[in-house]
């Protein structure tokens, strides 16, 4: 009965959620600067003003706010995204076109994130030494504090421009060489890997804290297994299950990142379309690309929140799970 009332919140609030997030980005979009007509036709002097009128018409642009965004919710529901003002295609076949070196971009970024957080927060709970907490505790300082586009340059600069092995733009189909595809992949997977692992070292560092003062790793401890055992086997699967809760959360970042990170390496997905598009006050692609990004990141948190829900014993039965606390 919990487990019930639990999801019908949950699926509540998302909806919720994305109701806000399509309603303020089309309400944003046109309190902005600018006109679209004239970013579309140019601004040379001698624009015909009844031009301009006839294509704001043809926009749609002459309605009041509550009429464009009833009209664009509505044709959402009938799988209509609108019409691009500039190159006149249908945002679907634009958000499609740049959809999977986009999801490419993500899932090769949010693995990297995942193998480093696991490695480098388990290391200084196997190896004991200072030193190797230091060098940890730095990285994800360091990680947390910098931007995606500061840890591209850097690449660029190191693997492009001084040793010349990788390419720092342009994008490759793996279907058309998929050697090719990985060394173009290499570089801005890496730089959103290093973004999003930092927050998730510091969060499974502190789970795994936790888990170690647990009285069954204390017995393992106490019969003498091997540390690396101890940790493997008792201590990284306990504390994988607070940790989960950042994983929605990293997916955000990943969306987030991805936007900056692609715009960096000229790659071809929807974060340099929203770029392009917000130069060209294209509203169209802008609004419901973004809604797209929010639908994935509100999708996966619900997803997670439920996954936990069901793995938690203390929610099953109508309990608050504290989340492990994050070091200083």
């Amino acid at each position: 009965m919990f487990v019930g009332r639990y999801v019908l919140r949950r699926l509540g609030a998302s909806v919720l959620m994305l109701v806000l997030v399509s309603v303020l980005i089309f309400v944003v979009l046109r309190l902005l600067p600018g006109d679209p007509t004239i970013a579309r036709v140019g601004a040379a002097q001698n624009i015909d003003p009844s031009a301009l009128a006839a294509l704001r018409r043809e926009l749609g642009l002459d309605d009041p706010i509550p009429v464009q965004y009833w009209a664009w919710v509505t044709g959402i529901f009938g799988g209509d995204l609108g019409r691009s003002y500039f190159s006149q295609f249908d945002v679907e076949v634009l958000i499609g076109q740049r959809l999977v070196p986009t999801l490419e971009l993500s899932v090769a970024g949010l693995l990297l994130a995942v193998l480093f957080a696991v490695v480098l927060a388990v290391l200084p709970t196997v190896i004991r030494g200072r030193w190797l907490g230091r060098i940890v505790g730095g990285y994800t300082t360091l990680g947390m504090a910098s931007p995606p586009f500061v840890f591209g340059i850097v690449l660029i600069a190191i693997f492009t421009v001084q040793l010349d092995l990788l390419p720092n733009e342009g994008y490759v189909a793996p279907s058309e060489d998929l050697a090719a595809n990985l060394r173009t992949l290499l570089m801005p997977a890496l730089t959103l890997g290093i973004c999003l692992s930092a927050p998730l070292i510091r969060y499974l560092r502190a789970s795994l804290a936790e888990v170690e003062q647990s009285q069954h790793v204390r017995t393992a401890t106490g019969k003498g297994i091997r540390r690396r055992l101890v940790v493997v086997r008792h201590v990284l699967p306990n504390a994988m299950l607070p940790a989960l809760t950042s994983l929605g959360i990293t997916v955000g970042a990943v969306l987030s990142g991805a936007v900056v990170v692609e715009y960096v390496f000229r790659w071809p997905g929807l974060g340099s379309l929203i770029v392009d598009s917000v130069y060209k006050r294209d509203y169209a692609v802008i609004q419901s690309t973004v809604l797209l990004l929010a639908a994935v990141f509100v999708l996966v948190n619900l997803f997670v929140d439920l996954l936990y829900g069901v793995l938690d014993p203390r929610l099953r039965v109508g309990g608050r799970a504290e989340p492990a606390r994050v070091p200083e």
